[in-house]
């Protein structure tokens, strides 16, 4: 019984020696995509704008002129707002690729948090439903506040 359960032990230490070898070899690896810009002009570009439009779509102005309701009124407006919000969520993901990620704590949890509050705004405009839009509008918001509370001085 000993000898069967040292044999198992050794197959076990070296199956797990070639596993360790596998996943040297593929950290060496060079990934399959290249950044095209830096963390800092992504966030200023694609994902500063793709909010500006999100959260510009849906609105509640008063003023002197009283209330005014500003929200899509076709279906193309409708996917200009969620096409944004495609790209906010994608933006998270682009947030996590090397050589993005700061670390690969609170940096992930933020750029997943973007993924989820992108996904729920598209999720929103697909629906036409405006108030679901102008909530996730704020998750959007939050997501961006959280991340740049932590980590803008140090970009």
């Amino acid at each position: 019984m000993r000898r069967r359960l040292a044999g198992l032990l050794r197959y076990a230490a070296i199956g797990s020696a070639l596993a360790m070898l596998g996943c040297a070899h593929q950290a060496l690896t060079p990934p399959p995509f290249k950044p095209a810009t830096t963390t800092l002009v992504l966030m200023e570009s694609v994902i500063a704008h793709s909010a500006e439009v999100y959260w510009n779509s849906v609105q509640v102005i008063v003023d002197e002129n009283g209330v005014t309701e500003l929200k899509p009124q076709t279906d193309e407006e409708w996917e200009f707002v969620w096409a944004a919000a495609l790209m906010i969520a994608e933006s998270g993901n682009l947030l996590m690729m090397p050589p993005r990620a700061v670390d690969d704590g609170a940096w992930l949890q933020f750029s997943r948090s973007l993924i989820e509050a992108g996904t729920e705004a598209a999720a929103a405009a697909e629906a036409h439903d405006v108030d679901r839009v102008f909530a996730a509008g704020e998750q959007v918001y939050n997501a961006c506040l959280g991340c740049h509370m932590r980590y803008v001085p140090q970009l």
